[in-house]
């Protein structure tokens, strides 16, 4: 397929607010420039700020079919025609990733119809190949178009995926119930939808559809994994223990319970389970999704196969580009990084659960660089962001690396105050448990100082204060001059910062 570029949207109306047509417009300079991987990075974030915009929905369709994501560039592009029907370049797009898809009949259909729409249109050679193709694959190979309903459950499903993947569950939930309606035994819908009950706190409701699913298709192994991960979440040791010895018993044989089983075994951290599965696949000729590859590359890393974490890792780029500085050992190797805080799940979890805020805002600094950000991002209930402050709003867009406006004199210093503890991080090797206490202590001054509109003008100053005073707190034999030049700036410059932090100690500080 030609690289299909991106089309300038016509606009009198200059925004300085970062909306769907910002990144929309930086997606179509980035391509310009042939960088592609942000290309995608933007593009998906202007869908995202604009889910239905059609032709913002067309282009993120165009380049994941470049990237060969073609399930994923079907729904966008599906999607995109139920908005706009009558748009003839999205009708030839939705003929072209029917085509690479399977589905025959409606890449005919869909080139016929772009014909008729558009007969001097720039994709009329495209379409007329594609009519010409797949006349000669029918006659010739006598190959068999699928089920009239399939496009329809491909698109309903993977609508209920994305929607889940971005946190908008009510939406997922009655995507999936419409789809069971339609499709009855359709046992992966039902398994999603137990999955979304679960992530909105209906927990009973979720069980309910497992169970009927366990009846009506005994042994289902997707039902099994879901229950594991329920337990597993609700730290019922028990339940998990029993399953967990259920399933470290079932040798699936085909592709997708596989997949299911080794990626269930790395979500839970019983990675050794986890490698086997997903290695196995990969070594019979397996090519997964982006899932795949970042449950591989997890497996592996934590169970101490570091070049195969590390090909795992650059086949996962490859597929999706945003994932690029998430490699779970960016921050050290696999020793270190076990007794490095930002690694251990259940630490962050208790710091974002916290009933003092300076905790939470330290469980997301610690989030952003954590090999667990993506399993804690999609699970709702411990991120509660609809009753978020607006500085842990903030917080949570710097975990999920989000942009920034240069423009904005709160989000400039917002990123001042959080490059403290990046330094702090920096001069430390790792966070462990005393670097976790100084960055603690850093979260519960700087919170005070960041709502008094405390201006962060030298951060290397700001860390090496807190990390003195630290360890003056707890009587540790360190000089002014030896962290002065830890951070590289002169004592006297230690004394102001030491002076002004002071300030923000409220008296009740313990």
């Amino acid at each position: 397929m030609e690289n299909k570029r991106l089309k300038e949207k016509s606009t009198n109306v200059v925004s300085f607010v970062p909306n769907g047509d910002y990144y929309y417009n930086k997606a179509l300079k980035a391509i310009d420039r042939d960088e592609m991987d942000k290309a995608y990075k933007y593009i998906k974030r202007a869908a995202d700020l604009s889910p239905d915009d059609a032709h913002v929905l067309l282009q993120y369709g165009i380049l994941e079919m470049e990237l060969q994501n073609f399930d994923h560039a079907y729904e966008l592009i599906h999607t995109a025609y139920s908005i706009e029907q009558n748009e003839a370049e999205i009708v030839f797009m939705l003929a072209e990733v029917s085509g690479c898809i399977g589905h025959i009949a409606d890449a005919q259909k869909y080139a016929a119809k772009y014909l008729e729409m558009d007969p001097n249109g720039t994709y009329i050679e495209d379409a007329t190949e594609i009519l010409d193709f797949f006349d000669y694959v029918s006659e010739s190979e006598a190959i068999e178009d699928m089920d009239e309903y399939d496009g329809e459950k491909l698109v309903a499903q993977e609508k209920a995926r994305r929607l889940m993947e971005q946190g908008n569950f009510q939406s997922a939930i009655e995507v999936l119930e419409q789809t069971i309606e339609e499709f009855p035994d359709l046992w992966n819908a039902y398994n999603n939808l137990a999955l979304a009950y679960f992530y909105i706190g209906e927990a009973e409701q979720a069980r309910a559809l497992l169970y009927q699913v366990l009846r009506e298709n005994q042994g289902n192994l997707h039902a099994l994994c879901n229950l594991a991960v329920f337990a597993y979440y609700e730290k019922n040791n028990e339940e998990l223990g029993n399953l967990l010895e259920l399933l470290n018993k079932i040798q699936p044989y085909d592709w997708d319970n596989r997949y299911k089983l080794g990626a269930t075994f790395a979500l839970i951290g019983e990675y050794e389970s986890a490698y086997k599965w997903l290695r196995s696949m990969s070594k019979r000729g397996y090519e997964g999704d982006a899932g795949f590859y970042f449950w591989l590359a997890q497996s592996a890393h934590f169970t101490g196969h570091k070049q195969r974490a590390i090909e795992a890792w650059q086949t996962l780029i490859k597929i999706d580009p945003t994932k690029e500085g998430m490699e779970p050992w960016l921050h050290g190797e696999v020793g270190r990084m076990r007794n490095s805080a930002e690694n251990h799940r259940d630490f962050i979890i208790r710091q974002l659960s916290d009933e003092h805020e300076s905790s939470r805002l330290f469980g997301l600094f610690l989030l952003k660089r954590s090999a667990h950000r993506q399993e804690i991002v999609a699970h709702p209930t411990l991120l509660n962001v609809t009753s978020f402050s607006e500085l842990e709003k903030l917080s949570l867009a710097y975990a999920l690396e989000y942009e920034f406006n240069p423009t904005c004199k709160e989000e400039q210093t917002f990123l001042s105050f959080m490059q403290v503890a990046e330094l702090i991080v920096q001069a430390n090797e790792s966070i462990n448990l005393e670097v976790a206490q100084i960055l603690s202590t850093w979260f519960a001054l700087g919170e005070i100082a960041f709502k008094q509109g405390y201006a962060f003008k030298n951060s290397a100053a700001l860390a090496a204060s807190i990390e003195y005073s630290f360890h003056v707190a707890i009587e540790n034999k360190v000089t002014k001059k030896e962290m002065a030049e830890k951070y590289g700036i002169s004592t006297s410059t230690l004394t102001k910062y030491n002076d002004e932090l002071y300030k923000f100690v409220p008296t009740d500080y313990e």
